[in-house]
């Protein structure tokens, strides 16, 4: 008995040694004074190959959008909502509709009026989902901090 839990426990650990949790997208985020008094701040995905993210104009019924969350400051205020390239558009038969996506790479930027000359940081968290022309892997939120430079 003692053997068969043995090795039971062994298959377990080597399975478990295996299995890799997909993550095919990077993310990077930077931010660069245009201004004494505004800022722009990059959200970057890398995306692997064959794998894509959605764009954050997605009607209802479709995947889940890439959508942004900024974090409220006494040192910053939005200015705008956050843009984007344009995207790739394409029917997709499942949602039975058109939905534009990105691929390999892609930068959003979202500008912010600066309520102090000094550095601050621009805080939020995005929410994504990846698929690939087999399958999607569950939406998944990323906390972000872009550091703001001195003027």
């Amino acid at each position: 008995m003692k053997k068969i839990m043995a090795v039971a426990a062994a298959l377990i650990i080597s399975f478990s040694a295996f299995a890799q949790i997909e993550n095919p997208v990077k993310w990077a985020y930077a931010a660069k004074r245009t201004s004494a008094t505004e800022a722009t701040v990059f959200i970057k995905a890398s995306i692997e190959n064959g794998w894509h993210i959605y764009s954050q104009f997605i009607e209802e019924g479709g995947p889940i959008k890439t959508s942004f969350t900024f974090e409220p400051s006494k040192n910053y205020a939005l200015v705008g909502k956050t843009i984007e390239p344009k995207a790739i558009a394409k029917f997709d038969k499942q949602f039975k509709m058109n939905i534009g996506f990105f691929e390999n790479e892609v930068v959003f930027q979202q500008k912010v009026k600066l309520k102090a000359a000094g550095a601050t940081t621009v805080k939020g968290k995005l929410e994504f989902m990846v698929c690939n022309d087999k399958k999607c892997l569950p939406p998944t939120e990323v906390e972000f901090v872009a550091p703001v430079p001195a003027k």
